[in-house]
Parts: C-alpha cells; sequence; structure tokens
C-alpha cells in the first residue's frame, strides 16, 4: 500500500489536501477511506464496487446530515471556506464568459478588492458589481482580502451610475470581511464613500439586486448592499459585526463568538425572518464550495427570475417602493417628553 502512495498521483494525497473544517471531520474520514478503495482498485482486481458505493452513499448522508444542523458559527466558518466561490466566479459562470471589467474611479485609482463591468445573462446586458477575495496568498494580498477603499466604492458607484445612464439593471455580488479600515482610507473618506453610495443607490432608476456570496461585515458589504430584492445564499452571514469583533468588545476575548454569533441573528434564516432580506439561495448539500459549479446555476435562475419582473417596473415606482421598503426595517418609537 505505501508503494501504492508513492508510485500513483494519490486520490488520498488529493482528499488530504481539501480543506475540512472541524465540524467537517467525520466527512474528511469518510472521504479518505474512499480515497484509499479507489487506490486498491486501481493496483488490482479486487470487485470494491459495493463497498465504495455504500462509503459514497454514507459520506453524502453524513454532509446532508450535518450541514442541516448547523450552528450559526458554524455558518460563519463555512462562509470564509476557502475553496468557496468568490464573485469573479459567479460573475464568470452566469454571464457565459461575456464579462468586460471595467477600471478605476477616475479619482484616485483602481481598487482591486471591487471588481465591475458589463455582462450579459441569457442575452440581457447586466452591470456586475461585487467585492473580490483572493483564490491564494499572493491573490489575497493583490486583492486586499476583499477589503476595498474609498475608492474602491466610488468606482462602484461609478459603475451604477454607467448602468443607469444605458438603462441597464445593476447585480452585486457582496462577500467582504468589511471595508478597509487603515489610516489611508480614512485619509480618503472611507465613511463618505459608503454613504454616498447608500444615498445613490436608493434613486438608482434601475433595477438592483444585491447577492450576498459570503460575508457580509458591517458598511463594507452595505455599500453595495441597498436593492430593489437583497437575497443571501443559504451558509451566509450579513451583520453589522463579526463575532469575533462582537465577543471581543462585550466579553474582552474571542472566546464567546460562538455565543456572539447566535446572539447576533446574521444567518440567512434570521435575516428573513427578520425582514431584512428577500430570499435565501439554497447551496448544494455540503455548501458551495463542494460543486461551484451547482452554486452558480442556483444563483444564476434567481437573478433570472427577479430580473424578469424589476425590469418590467416603472422607473419611478422602482425607487420608492425601494425606499419604503428600507424605510420599513426596524422599528421606531417616539416618547413623549417628559413635563418637569
Amino acid at each position: 500500500m505505501g508503494h501504492t502512495l508513492f508510485l500513483l498521483p494519490s486520490l488520498l494525497q488529493r482528499y488530504r489536501m481539501e480543506t475540512y473544517l472541524e465540524f467537517e471531520k467525520p466527512i474528511q474520514h469518510l472521504a479518505e477511506q474512499i480515497a484509499k478503495l479507489k487506490e486498491v482498485a486501481q493496483q488490482s482486481d479486487v470487485d470494491v464496487k459495493a463497498t465504495l458505493s455504500d462509503l459514497e452513499r454514507k459520506m453524502q448522508e453524513t454532509r446532508r446530515t450535518i450541514y442541516a444542523n448547523l450552528t450559526p458559527w458554524e455558518r460563519v466558518q463555512v462562509s470564509r471556506h476557502p475553496d468557496r466561490p468568490y464573485t469573479l466566479k459567479y460573475v464568470d459562470a452566469v454571464s457565459g464568459g461575456t464579462f468586460i471589467e471595467l477600471h478605476g474611479d477616475r479619482t484616485v485609482k483602481d481598487d482591486k478588492a471591487m471588481v465591475g463591468g458589463f455582462g450579459s445573462i441569457d442575452g440581457r446586458t447586466v452591470m456586475f458589481i461585487g467585492q473580490q477575495k483572493g483564490i491564494n496568498t499572493k491573490m489575497r494580498q493583490y486583492r486586499n482580502f476583499g477589503m476595498p477603499n474609498p475608492e474602491g466604492y466610488r468606482k462602484a458607484l461609478r459603475l451604477m451610475k454607467l448602468a443607469e445612464k444605458f438603462n441597464k439593471p445593476v447585480v452585486t455580488f457582496i462577500d467582504t470581511p468589511g471595508a478597509f479600515p487603515g489610516l489611508e482610507a480614512e485619509e480618503r473618506g472611507q465613511g463618505e464613500a459608503i454613504a454616498r453610495n447608500l444615498f445613490e443607490m436608493m434613486q438608482l432608476r434601475v433595477p438592483v439586486i444585491c447577492v450576498i456570496i459570503g460575508e457580509g461585515a458591517s458598511g463594507g458589504a452595505l455599500g453595495i448592499g441597498i436593492g430593489d430584492k437583497v437575497l443571501m445564499l443559504e451558509n451566509t452571514w450579513y451583520s453589522v459585526i463579526s463575532p469575533e469583533s462582537c465577543s471581543s468588545i462585550l466579553w474582552r476575548s474571542w472566546d464567546f463568538k460562538e455565543q456572539a454569533a447566535k446572539a447576533l441573528k446574521l444567518t440567512a434564516t434570521d435575516m428573513l425572518a427578520n425582514k431584512l432580506i428577500d430570499g435565501i439561495i439554497p447551496e448544494p448539500i455540503g455548501g458551495a464550495h463542494t460543486d461551484a459549479s451547482a452554486a452558480c446555476t442556483l444563483v444564476k435562475a434567481e437573478l433570472l427570475k427577479h430580473l424578469s419582473k424589476l425590469v418590467k417596473t416603472d422607473p419611478d415606482k422602482l425607487v420608492d417602493r425601494r425606499v419604503r421598503k428600507f424605510c420599513d426595517m426596524g422599528v421606531v418609537l417616539h416618547a413623549k417628553p417628559v413635563k418637569r
């Protein structure tokens, strides 16, 4: 068996290279068993089809059971999975390779953490915008880990206005741990750039669909998150603060991040129940990282469904509904003044 592992392009080695989260250990164990069995079959005439079929079925059932009972913190972990598809993956799949990236905010520079450009979905031209994380260490540094600077949000706004000029719908993909908090970002007006986007997106006279595909953290996510339809993939989160930061503030330690995740009500199910989003897009069993193509297909179907209705809506009604939708979020109580 040792010679088999040395001589062949090892399936077992490939499985070990895949990233498994802590709660996925039972799945990893079964995957390694399957890999070993396949290698034995390659080197001998032993018929392992029945055993292999049983193991694959068991692994699928195990994955289904685990993912049907994820805690909020586990969903946060899945949303950050390094093998999860990022914005450009979805854009390329949804647009069928028609995407043409546009660059720069026409003021400072081209922010690599924010990408955008025109593409088409089944013949309909759309402006795609989203945060892009890197697929490896070098690209993560290049993309600033998906944390845009002010020029990234200003680029996004420039592209939205361009879409409005040509009467094209806007689709945004949200996946960021937050806007970049560096000194240079504050010097160039990070808060103002995000606030300006909120103001302008509310008044765009074209359909806007926002899809949270990973992390939706703080104003960094909200800066491209004002839409007629705001959708979340099943294993994503959307909150004003991350569980770790919340734990650090309240308990002065990251040790309570699981408790914080539960209290923040940041999962797609919680957000839909609180009427803060408009729908949940299901993911393949085991998360989008297990089958990126299937995840992209599900996202595309959802986009087509909503776009077909939104493009027929009068622009004035579109803006009015969008404004009312966000104004209706939350509850405001006006206390009577106390007489003294």
